[in-house]
């Protein structure tokens, strides 16, 4: 089996098995709420290292590329929600996209650009959406502080990653990559 064929194989089982995160409980309103939001979620700090993370093990301009789609895509999605459009297994496509990205980076992909800033905003959009459904009040103001503390989850995955490829450990991004995907299953297991 090539190293295609495996990611792919990898790719399908994990949405299989993907349930529900349950991880969006309520929110209070605001810029402050937006921001903390993301830290109080452990499929929300895993997704958003783990971009920072893949960006960093594929280099050049997926460094700014991917972290721009998904937060981008994150907004949209908010926005999506926040207009009643329907966006069927949001939960089970988050929970997927945590074990997605967490596989990609255990595994070294590093396809084109173009195809990692697609699945990168896919899920982007399936954790934006799922808090859009949720807030009340002050929705723009805790979208802004939502996309805010995503930049900062990315910037941390990249700063991780970006010293691993300096100091020349990419195990180490391997193994970040796969604790990210246990993770993303434990959250499949728990839920």
């Amino acid at each position: 089996m090539t190293r295609r064929q495996a990611s792919q194989a990898l790719a399908a089982a994990m949405s299989a098995i993907a349930v529900p995160a349950l991880a969006h409980s309520g929110h209070g309103d605001g810029l402050s709420a937006g921001f903390a939001h993301p830290f109080h979620g452990l499929d929300h700090v895993l997704a958003m290292v783990a971009v920072g993370l893949w960006a960093a093990l594929r280099g050049g301009v997926a460094l700014y590329v991917w972290p721009a789609a998904f937060v981008m895509a994150m907004v949209a999605g908010f926005g999506l929600a926040q207009a009643d459009f329907v966006l069927p297994h949001v939960e089970p496509m988050i929970t997927a996209s945590v074990i997605a990205l967490g596989a990609a980076i255990a595994v070294g992909l590093r396809g084109p650009v173009w195809a990692g800033a697609t699945a990168i905003a896919l899920a982007g959009m399936a954790h934006g959406f799922a808090h859009g459904l949720e807030v009340s009040g002050s929705a723009a103001t805790f979208a802004a502080g939502f996309a805010l503390a995503t930049a900062i989850l990315h910037a941390a995955g990249l700063g991780f990653g970006l010293a691993g490829e300096r100091l020349a450990r990419p195990a180490v991004l391997r193994i970040a990559g796969a604790g990210v995907a246990v993770g993303g299953l434990a959250l499949a297991v728990l839920a």
